[in-house]
């Protein structure tokens, strides 16, 4: 056999380490840990959330590696994921737009602490005590109504009216398994206590028609198939901006009343995420007054939290607005018993 000289044996060694670290990042994935990447999984709509990351990844440099959720598990999906990676985050922010998910991620230990500056604009209620989570730009629950359908004087004013018999069969609701029809019962079941909260959604069962979300209450009112219903902001002001002859009323404004739930965004930090400092980075750019101006003026039309923030939500009415007093902690420790009962009350219809 042909012998070879020394340096032709040696000439081997950086071309096979060159090689190496060229394959490296493959084999790390896109997870590795970098001061130039932040991992954010987001429960916002992938329309209304995306550009603003992408302008975070414009003005800082720090590439984005976003995970949306799909329309069929809801935010429920990326909570779980967060759950099963609690051992090896990949996530460093979560994006949640059904605040009980935050709370109940909160109470498993699974955030992270961060007392950011740009906290001290938003009103106690919206924000965590201990610095686990921030609420910003919200949707309300409101109710929506045909107004060819309903004459004027015979407009509900509340949540009560759902359940009026006059309108048994003509009125609409998501399925309160999730979302933020899920979240609104476990409010009241907070606020009312369970053996009231329990009657209100029995007979909201019998007097109205359940639908699979809000998008389709919202829709099902501008066709003119119900009279009203109960929805999002976002859902119902699409729907009175596509020309369809609805009203959006803001319930249970009187002097006695419950007030209209408004259900923020919440931005937190995963313990353990791998690029903690960026993510730091991505919750100060987001709680900023520039970024809830943008969602109030956009197509979801998110109402601004931040005292700082002049804007108005697209949706918001001239008149000022009554907010239901709500302790979401207190609502998240309602959220088992009140699961447990809409599901069983619910499920099959």
């Amino acid at each position: 056999m042909p012998r070879t000289s020394l340096n032709e044996r040696r000439s081997w060694v950086p071309q096979a380490v060159s090689a190496l670290l060229g394959v490296l990042p493959l084999l790390l994935g896109c997870w590795s840990p970098s001061g130039h990447e932040v991992v954010v999984y987001t429960a916002l709509d992938r329309e209304f959330s995306e550009p603003l990351l992408n302008e975070f990844e414009r003005q800082t440099g720090i590439r984005v590696l976003a995970k949306y959720d799909v329309e069929s598990t809801k935010t429920v999906g990326l909570v779980n994921a967060i759950i099963q990676e609690r051992s090896r985050p990949r996530c460093d922010v979560f994006w949640n737009n059904e605040i009980l998910h935050t709370l109940r991620l909160e109470k498993m230990g699974l955030l992270e602490s961060y007392p950011t500056p740009r906290a001290a604009g938003f009103p106690a209620e919206y924000r965590s005590p201990q610095g686990m989570w921030y609420g910003f730009a919200a949707r309300v629950r409101v109710l929506i109504v045909n107004t060819e359908l309903v004459p004027e004087q015979e407009r509900p004013q509340g949540i009560q009216d759902l359940v009026d018999p006059k309108w048994k069969g003509r009125v609409g609701i998501a399925k309160p398994l999730f979302g933020t029809t899920a979240t609104h019962a476990a409010v009241l079941f907070a606020a009312w206590g369970e053996d009231e909260a329990r009657r209100f959604f029995l007979r909201l069962k019998e007097n109205a028609r359940v639908l699979s979300g809000n998008k389709q209450v919202a829709l099902a009112v501008g066709r003119g198939e119900l009279a009203f219903g109960l929805t999002d902001t976002d859902d119902a002001i699409i729907e009175q901006e596509n020309g369809r002859a609805v009203e959006i009323i803001y319930p249970d404004q009187g002097g006695d009343g419950l007030g209209a739930l408004f259900i923020p965004n919440t931005l937190a930090l995963i313990q353990g995420g791998p690029h903690s400092e960026a993510g730091r980075r991505l919750v100060d750019y987001l709680l900023s007054p520039e970024v809830e101006a943008q969602l109030a003026a956009g197509r979801s039309a998110q109402f601004p939290l931040n005292a700082a923030v002049s804007a108005r939500s697209r949706a918001a009415p001239p008149q000022p607005l009554r907010h239901m007093a709500v302790e979401f902690p207190a609502a998240a420790a309602a959220w088992d018993s009140a699961a447990a009962f809409v599901r069983d009350a619910f499920t099959g219809d």
